[in-house]
């Protein structure tokens, strides 16, 4: 087993709230280090940006799910307290995750059909910093 050591990814956000496919970038990396069977984890910096796995094939889902999230998480309450004003940010990031981790099998990632992976973003647009870790099990 081969660890590889963890890198950067540097991610532009345009968007106060957004969501990026990165599937393209992470299967680079893969093919990159010539990974046949192994892991990938991915990890977002931030406390107020996300990472998820999705729907690929209908940008309306990507559409949907962030305007959920602005109705269930408004950008702002009476009772924030943030000086920031970035409560909601905060709030939806903890509720999507910061975290996922890819399968690896014959060179390429383990995702059904229509999924994908998107880093999103909620208080952009910024440069943001995903790291990405690669596990070859050969």
């Amino acid at each position: 087993m081969k660890v590889h050591p963890a890198e950067s990814h540097i991610v532009h956000t345009r968007q106060r709230s957004e969501m990026i496919n990165v599937t393209d970038v992470i299967a680079g990396k893969v093919r990159q280090k010539n990974i046949r069977h192994g892991l990938v984890i991915l990890f977002v910096t931030h406390t107020t940006a996300a990472i998820t796995i999705n729907e690929n094939a209908d940008p309306d889902v990507q559409h949907d799910l962030m305007k959920k999230l602005e109705t269930l998480i408004p950008r702002s309450e009476d009772f924030y307290k943030h000086a920031e004003g970035n409560s909601d940010s905060h709030l939806k990031t903890s509720l999507v995750g910061q975290s996922v981790t890819l399968l690896i099998e014959a060179g390429r990632l383990i995702l059904g059909q229509w999924q994908g992976v998107y880093f999103c973003e909620f208080d952009g647009p910024r440069q943001r910093e995903m790291v990405v870790k690669l596990v070859d099990f050969e």
